[in-house]
């Protein structure tokens, strides 16, 4: 199993210096993924959340391409109707290209009311939305030129060059825990991408639910690659509610084995509790993660210890 961080596009200590160290030093530390998030208009919602300043994720991650060597670079997740599809698949293409076919193109379909409303787009069609972006942007990555008929896009004869890396795209990771969402990743995507859930409710209905929708579907079984919160604590937590990648570090260390027995083939981990205060500094952040690369994860071999 890979791991991955989290990067922190947001927030009033994000700069480009501090993306720069955040990602130079998380492949120094042998971790395979570095991943940013994306909104686009940072309503009140947003802020609250995520507060500003906040990097664009392609922007950002074109950047640091140009300053790393072997870590692989993603979004998690771009919210794919906030873009025009021809936009969002050059952008890949050329993300793509400038990080030497190192990019994963996370999705998913967004949840501000607010921000979908100051943009000027659906809030209830979203899913129809990212479903038909997707396959437009499919094809588009499939050769010289592309064409399609839809109900939110229409294109005929765009050239496409330069195209991906990475063919026929980079892998795409689908976000949500829907089964809309879990549905659409196996139309769809390569991985599921799933954020900080119970380990219960992978283990009992996500991934069976992903296995199922693959069979009826006929299609293969898309990869599982989760994204989970990592909070490192004194003491072991009760158990009872307790979410995978917080608790002490025997805890974390049981909690990655589990995703592994589940089949992860990457772990994403989010240092990012969701308190704003908490984007002041990174240090803590990079503490916790310099633990778990050197007691919990064997990066050479890709398995928890």
């Amino acid at each position: 199993m890979k791991a991955g961080v989290n990067l922190l596009n947001f927030g009033p200590a994000a700069t480009p210096e501090s993306l720069a160290r955040w990602t130079t030093f998380a492949e120094s530390l042998g971790f395979h993924l570095a991943m940013a998030c994306d909104h686009v208009a940072v309503t009140r919602d947003i802020h609250d959340r995520y507060p500003a300043p906040l990097y664009d994720p392609f922007v950002t991650l074109g950047w640091l391409a140009g300053k790393t060597s072997t870590i692989q670079l993603g979004t998690t997740v771009i919210i794919v109707p906030y873009r025009d599809p021809i936009l969002t698949a050059r952008m890949v293409a050329s993300l793509d290209q400038f990080s030497d076919g190192r990019f994963i193109f996370g999705i998913g379909a967004g949840w501000s009311t607010l921000e979908f409303e100051a943009l000027g787009l659906p809030f209830h069609r979203r899913g129809a939305m990212t479903d038909e972006y997707l396959s437009a942007m499919k094809e588009l990555w499939s050769g010289e030129s592309g064409s399609f008929e839809g109900e939110f896009t229409s294109f005929n004869d765009v050239l496409t060059a330069p195209l991906p890396v990475q063919q026929p795209h980079p892998p795409i990771w689908v976000g949500g825990a829907s089964d809309a969402a879990i549905r659409r990743a196996v139309i769809h995507g390569d991985a599921w991408h799933p954020m900080n859930l119970e380990l219960a409710w992978l283990r009992d209905y996500g991934v069976p639910t992903l296995r199922r929708f693959a069979e009826e579907l006929d299609r293969s079984v898309p990869a599982f690659s989760p994204r989970v919160k990592l909070h490192l604590t004194d003491d072991p937590l009760p158990e009872d509610g307790r979410k995978p990648g917080i608790g002490s570090l025997q805890q974390v260390q049981d909690d990655l084995g589990a995703l592994q027995d589940l089949g992860a083939d990457y772990v994403l981990l989010d240092t990012y509790m969701d308190i704003p205060e908490d984007t002041l500094t990174h240090e803590p952040a990079w503490a916790m993660l310099t633990t778990i690369a050197d007691s919990v994860l064997d990066l050479t071999a890709q398995t928890v210890r």
